[in-house]
C-alpha cells in the first residue's frame, strides 16, 4: 500500500509539472521574441521568426513589409527573396522550403514561382536530398516559363544541374537537346554533342546517336572528361555508319576460314578484300587506341611477296565472344609475327549488320 501511495504521489507531481510546462509555453515563446515585438493576429506566423534577437527583428520587419506589398509585384518578389536568402544564410533550409512552398501553393499563377522553386531545389541540394532537388529542377524546366535573374536563365541553371543529378538516359537526351537548341552560346557544343550521342546510344536511338556524333566532328580536339578517345570514337561511328559494310562476315568461323584460305593461296588481293575498309588499324601491342594507327595506304602484297605466311591452328587463348586473335608469322624480316584481330560488330542501327564479324586490324609482334 505504501508503495502504491508513493507511486500515485509521484504521478501527481509529474502531472503538475507537465501542466505547468504546457501553461508556460506561450509565455516563454513570447519572452523569446524581442521586447516590444508583437504579432498582428495570424498575419505573421511565429514559426518564421527565428535566430538571434537581431535576426528575429529582421524577420519581423520583412514579414511586416511583405504584408504591405501588392501580390505578384516586383517589390513583393524582392521581399520574399530576401526572406528566403535570410533563411539560407542561417542554413535554416526547412523554414526556407516551408515558406516558399506555402507561397507557391497560395499563389499558383505568380510569375516568380520558377525562382521560388529554384531556391527550394537549392535548399534540398544543401540538405543532400539530391533526388528531390532533381525533381524540382525538372519541374521548373518542364512546367514553368523561363525566368532571368542576374542576367542568367533559370532554365539554364536547372538543366546544368539535371545533367549531373538525373542519370536516366531518356531524360539526359532531353536535357542535352534542350541545352543545345536553346543555349548554344552558353555551353561547350563539342562536349554536349558527344554526350548527347552517348545518351542516345543508351536508349537505343542509333540514328540520333550518329547524328549527334556527326555534329560533334567539327569540334574534334574538345577535351571530354572520361573519354580520352572521343574524337576517334565519334569518327569510327560516323564512318562505319556511312560505309557499305560489304567486308563483313556472318560469323567468326566463316571469317576465319576465308582469311586462312587467302593465306594458304598467298593471295594478297583476296586477303585485302576481307580487310575492313573503315577504321582498320595497325599498331604494336604497346600503342593505345587513341594513337593514330590507321593503315591508310597499307599494301599487303609488299609483305606477302616471296613469303610463306603461316598461321596458328587455333585462335589465341585470349579470344572471347566479341573479339579474337589469330597468330600469324612470316611477314617480314623485322616483324615476323602479326596477330590478326577479328571483332564482332556492334551496330544495332542495322540488325542485318549487328552481330556480324570483321577483320578490324593487326597487332605487330609477340603479345606482351
Amino acid at each position: 500500500m505504501g508503495v502504491n501511495r508513493n507511486y500515485k504521489d509521484h504521478l501527481r507531481k509529474i502531472f503538475a509539472i507537465m501542466l505547468l510546462f504546457v501553461v508556460l509555453i506561450p509565455v516563454t515563446a513570447c519572452k523569446l521574441l524581442p521586447e516590444n515585438l508583437y504579432f498582428n493576429g495570424a498575419d505573421v506566423d511565429p514559426y518564421y521568426i527565428t535566430g538571434s534577437k537581431e535576426e528575429r527583428e529582421h524577420f519581423l520587419d520583412l514579414f511586416n513589409i511583405l504584408k504591405t506589398e501588392e501580390p505578384g509585384s516586383e517589390d513583393e518578389f524582392s521581399v520574399i527573396r530576401e526572406i528566403a536568402a535570410s533563411f539560407a544564410r542561417l542554413k535554416d533550409f526547412d523554414r526556407l522550403i516551408h515558406f516558399l512552398s506555402a507561397r507557391i501553393i497560395n499563389n499558383p499563377a505568380d510569375i516568380y514561382n520558377s525562382y521560388y522553386l529554384l531556391m527550394i531545389a537549392y535548399a534540398n541540394v544543401q540538405q543532400d536530398s539530391l533526388p528531390i532537388a532533381a525533381l524540382y529542377f525538372d519541374m521548373i524546366v518542364m512546367n514553368y516559363p523561363d525566368f532571368i535573374i542576374n542576367d542568367e536563365s533559370i532554365h539554364l541553371i536547372c538543366l546544368r544541374q539535371l545533367i549531373n543529378l538525373n542519370r536516366n538516359p531518356e531524360r539526359q537526351v532531353l536535357y542535352y537537346q534542350e541545352l543545345i537548341s536553346r543555349f548554344p552560346e552558353k555551353i561547350d557544343l563539342g562536349i554536349f554533342y558527344f554526350m548527347l550521342g552517348q545518351a542516345c546510344e543508351k536508349i537505343g536511338d542509333w540514328n540520333g546517336a550518329i547524328q549527334a556524333y556527326s555534329n560533334y566532328l567539327p569540334y574534334t580536339g574538345t577535351i571530354i572528361q572520361g573519354f580520352p578517345n572521343a574524337d576517334q570514337y565519334a569518327r569510327q561511328k560516323v564512318d562505319f555508319s556511312k560505309s557499305p559494310k560489304d567486308w563483313t562476315f556472318e560469323s567468326l568461323p566463316v571469317l576465319r576460314a576465308a582469311i586462312e584460305d587467302a593465306l594458304d593461296e598467298g593471295s594478297a588481293r583476296q586477303l585485302s578484300r576481307y580487310q575492313a575498309k573503315v577504321n582498320f588499324f595497325g599498331r604494336s601491342w604497346g600503342q593505345t587506341e587513341t594513337d593514330d594507327a590507321r593503315m591508310v595506304d597499307f599494301n599487303l602484297a609488299e609483305f606477302m611477296y616471296n613469303n610463306r605466311i603461316r598461321y596458328a591452328s587455333d585462335l589465341d587463348a585470349s579470344s572471347n565472344a566479341t573479339e579474337a586473335f589469330l597468330r600469324t608469322t612470316g611477314w617480314s624480316t623485322y616483324l615476323q609475327t602479326w596477330y590478326l584481330y577479328f571483332r564482332k560488330i556492334h551496330f544495332p542501327q542495322d540488325p542485318e549488320i549487328h552481330g556480324r564479324w570483321e577483320w578490324a586490324g593487326i597487332y605487330y609482334g609477340e603479345k606482351i
